[in-house]
Order: structure tokens, then C-alpha cells, then sequence
């Protein structure tokens, strides 16, 4: 192996390391609860885009208030990512993989479960990979979901 092709290897390990990295620490975010602008730009380009349960939504800005809004129905959450298969070609990169959602509804406190595939898109940044795209495709709820705010159903796609 020459230099050349070492150093590919050692950048595509890298890469998957840090895509890995960004979308654990994403989820993990979501349970802490602290949604800020410094929140949203570590996770996401300028004019990312999400499809959740909770709408679709366009810009970092729109997003960040779109998921104060939906993760305030909760009192406690437990995100969970597993099974990623990421592709990176250059400067971006595709990370599609299941997740585990747990929540403690806010009213009533019962709970409320899904599981689905997360489909992303990635750009590497001067800031490091960031969220271009970020889907969420449940395919199966265990419990009584919780009532949206019409800010929300506004935003479904």
C-alpha cells in the first residue's frame, strides 16, 4: 500500500468516525434539552432540513424551533441510533441507520414508543460534518402518541 492510499483509508475511518460521532452526539442532545443556537449549529447547516414526526421544516433557525416545540410534549426522552451504514463521497455523506425512541409524555406521564430509519445527509463544513438533512421514518409506535400543537400540524408533510 502506498502513502496515497493510506492516507485515503486513514481520512475514510476518520470520516465515518466523526459522521458517527456527530449523529450520536445529536441524539444524545435531544434527552439533555439544552436547544440553543450554539445547539443548532453544531448539528446542522444553515439550510438543513428535517422530516420528522413532528413536520418538515427548512433552516437551521426552523428546525431549532421546531424541536423545543416537539420535545417540550415530553417530560423525559431516550434516543437511541444503531446499525449505521454511512457512504461518504468527497465532502458529503449519507448515514442511514434505525433508531429507538422512548418517551415519558409530559401530560399524564405515560409512555410512548417508536422505532423507525433515519435517513441523513452530511457536508463537511470548516466546522467539521454537519446535518443537511436529517429524516425520520417510523414504522412502528407502541402507546398513545402525544397530542401535537398546531404549530406542528402546520408542518406535516
Amino acid at each position: 500500500m502506498d502513502t496515497e492510499q493510506l492516507h485515503a483509508e486513514i481520512r475514510a475511518l476518520t470520516d465515518r468516525a466523526e459522521i458517527t460521532d456527530l449523529f450520536d452526539r445529536y441524539l444524545r442532545s435531544l434527552d439533555d434539552r439544552q436547544f440553543d443556537e450554539a445547539w443548532a449549529e453544531s448539528f446542522f447547516t444553515e439550510d438543513a432540513s428535517t422530516k420528522t414526526p413532528a413536520g418538515y421544516v427548512r433552516g437551521r433557525d426552523a428546525i431549532l424551533g421546531n424541536v423545543r416545540t416537539a420535545l417540550g410534549l415530553f417530560d423525559r426522552t431516550v434516543h437511541f441510533g444503531s446499525n449505521y451504514v454511512i457512504e461518504v463521497a468527497d465532502d458529503r455523506a449519507t448515514l442511514r441507520g434505525n433508531q429507538l425512541s422512548t418517551h415519558v409524555l409530559a401530560a399524564g406521564r405515560s409512555l410512548f414508543l417508536s422505532g423507525g430509519r433515519t435517513v441523513n445527509e452530511l457536508l463537511r463544513t470548516a466546522y467539521g460534518w454537519r446535518l443537511k438533512r436529517a429524516d425520520l421514518h417510523v414504522t412502528w409506535t407502541q402507546g398513545n402518541p402525544p397530542v401535537l400543537p398546531p404549530e406542528l400540524i402546520q408542518g406535516q408533510p
